[in-house]
């Protein structure tokens, strides 16, 4: 899964969305649950705090009556943190009454630290408390009438503080481990999801590459609903493609047919006589020849070079040319040597690999002294260009030719001697027929003493 994959963002994103929505949930319902049970913890706080309200203000003295325990055992243990303490308001009074498990210990009162009750007259909030405790206190100012006047007085109740501090940590711990399983459980569905989703899509480049190498003509099979669209456009395309190419060739053809015919009879006119003026007309009907041949090469390759063909078995290919090279030249005795493994296929027309083979043997033929030799390789992984590929390497025993004679050779029209045939077109139309191909064709000095030629194109 490369990271500029189709695959790899959308589990990206996935990914980031579990790794936000989750701790995002999580702290959301770590918040609910924290309030919900100090909600509870301050209920309970209440319930003591009502009935130590009740049962401390019995009589009419304008003083809290009596005292007690709550009900509750843990309002006698030392230090329990459970605490009930009754205050009066008046001045920095110390407390009337406290629970025995406060000793002689004193609580802080939120009522002098500034902190203002709520609408039903009660102060709540966390203090300190002995032993280094985290209380969570509830405390209400009641004033009680007496005789001569009213006095105030302050009711407060406490309860450690690290049972609501257990209960979310325990709450947290869960709910973290249940996350967690969730968001791999999701990563892991997302995963599997992405793979068998965009498995049509592996479908479609395999048999894509069948038409590209020849081996199919349509994309062809059932794909999904959503995928059918494009299956039948770039069916349509195809076809259309291969009417273009069609109509090109005829018309191609046809053009040929209907200038070459005239420009022959006016060549053929103009050599026959004597004079300047057909000196003049037989140079340039010749010169419009080569240029119909060119153009129409390059009209004819730009008409196709979009469409894919089947493979070529090279080794039956170069076997033809070279037995045709051997009749052309056997009044020249030249041995022409050929090496080529099995099985080595050309990724494109037929027409085009044997025009330019047979151009670069045909060229290597006219300069040879003795020997030619084709020589054909497979080369396989990355390179320039990716994929498999084939060289074919063309040697002759000539006289050679500079570097700078070389990239002349390679130009349209040039020829390197005017007393062999030829228009000087054979290694331009290779060159261009190989860029068409996205292939290299370069000249260089060969191992035999004149030039190598170096093609390298596509290969199944």
């Amino acid at each position: 899964m490369s990271i500029n994959s189709l695959a790899f963002r959308l589990f990206a994103s996935a990914v980031i969305l579990v790794l936000v929505v989750l701790p995002v949930a999580a702290i959301f319902l770590i918040s609910y649950y924290r309030d919900t049970v100090e909600r509870s913890f301050d209920a309970r706080l209440n319930v003591y705090l009502t009935n130590l309200v009740a049962d401390a203000a019995r009589d009419s003295t304008g003083t809290p009556g009596s005292f007690t325990d709550l009900g509750d055992a843990s309002f006698t243990l030392p230090f329990s943190g459970w605490y009930w303490q009754i205050t009066p308001m008046a001045g920095e009074s110390e407390p009337l009454a406290t629970s025995s498990s406060l000793l002689d210990q004193s609580l802080p009162l939120l009522s002098r630290q500034d902190i203002e009750a709520d609408a039903n007259n009660f102060r709540r909030g966390t203090i300190p408390g002995p032993e280094s405790q985290q209380l969570r206190i509830l405390e209400r100012v009641i004033t009680l009438d007496a005789g001569e006047g009213r006095t105030r007085f302050s009711y407060a109740v406490t309860g450690d503080n690290a049972e609501v501090e257990a209960a979310v940590a325990e709450f947290t711990a869960l709910l973290a481990a249940a996350l967690s399983l969730l968001g791999l459980g999701l990563v892991a569905a997302t995963f599997v999801q992405i793979r068998f989703s965009l498995r049509p899509l592996r479908v479609i480049r395999r048999r894509l590459a069948a038409i590209r190498s020849g081996e199919a003509e349509l994309l062809d099979g059932d794909l999904p609903a959503e995928i059918v669209p494009l299956q039948n456009e770039l069916n349509a395309l195809l076809q259309s493609n291969r009417a273009v190419v069609e109509r090109a060739r005829t018309h191609v053809g046809n053009l040929a047919h209907a200038l070459k015919t005239p420009l022959s009879v006016i060549t053929n006119e103009a050599h026959g006589k004597r004079g300047v003026l057909p000196k003049l007309v037989g140079e340039q009907a010749t010169l419009m020849g080569e240029q119909i041949n060119h153009h129409l090469e390059r009209a004819r390759l730009a008409a196709r070079s979009a469409v894919p063909q089947g493979p070529v078995d090279v080794e039956l290919a170069v076997s033809a040319l070279i037995r045709a090279l051997e009749r052309i030249y056997q009044d020249r005795s030249l041995e022409l040597k050929l090496t080529c493994p099995r099985g080595v296929s050309f990724l494109g027309e037929k027409h085009d690999f044997e025009e330019m083979v047979g151009n670069l043997l045909d060229n290597a033929c006219k300069w040879a002294n003795s020997e030619v030799s084709l020589k054909i390789m497979r080369r396989t992984g990355p390179g320039r260009v990716k994929g498999n590929r084939i060289v074919i390497f063309v040697d002759d025993d000539g006289p050679g030719l500079s570097p700078a004679k070389r990239k002349s050779a390679m130009r349209r029209g040039q020829r390197m001697d005017e007393s062999q045939p030829g228009s000087g077109l054979g290694l331009s139309i290779v060159s261009e027929l190989a860029h068409a191909y996205r292939g290299t064709f370069k000249l260089k000095e060969g191992p035999l003493g004149g030039i190598r030629a170096r093609l390298e194109l596509p290969a199944t």
